[in-house]
């Protein structure tokens, strides 16, 4: 007597050619997405260490009637503006230098000096800090002591 063979289970390649185009197409629908959303959190972080800055900024203001000018090439002792305090200044925007997306630096405002107003400045993706991350829509973002905020760029909606 003829016994047919028990049916074998799987997937034909039909079916997974169109698994792997539905896949494909919902991965390329996601990820610029994220990668919006990765560029918005990078660019937070730089401003929200801006803002910091600032505020600590206005704190030795306050003590002593000069700004802090500072780099990331600040030796021990002494900084950009050859004031000693300026090597203790966080110049990178995130928990860790290399893990940062943006690079601090302060200098006084153009036509000023350190008496009457600074510019900090956040450079985002340098070799000090994540050289990866690249902010083409903005540039470098920058504060200064009076209030306003830019955009290398020029971009207002950068800061919003």
């Amino acid at each position: 007597m003829y016994r047919p063979e028990p049916s074998r289970r799987g997937f034909t390649l039909i079916e997974l050619l169109i698994v792997l185009t539905v896949v494909s197409i919902l991965c390329s629908i996601a990820f610029p997405s994220y990668a919006a959303h990765v560029l918005r959190t990078r660019r937070l972080e730089g401003k929200l260490a801006l803002l910091q800055v600032m505020q600590a900024q206005e704190s030795v203001y306050s003590r002593s009637n000069r700004y802090l000018a500072f780099s990331a090439d600040a030796n021990a002792g002494a900084g950009s503006g050859g004031d000693a305090g300026s090597a203790a200044v966080r110049w990178w925007s995130g928990a860790s230098a290399t893990a940062s997306a943006y690079e601090l630096h302060a200098q006084p405002c153009a036509n000023a000096d350190l008496s009457q107003c600074i510019e900090i400045v956040a450079t985002p993706g340098t070799d000090k800090v994540d050289g990866r991350f690249r902010d083409a829509e903005c540039g470098a973002l920058s504060l200064l002591s009076t209030g306003e905020q830019r955009a290398a760029t020029g971009r207002s909606a950068c800061w919003q």
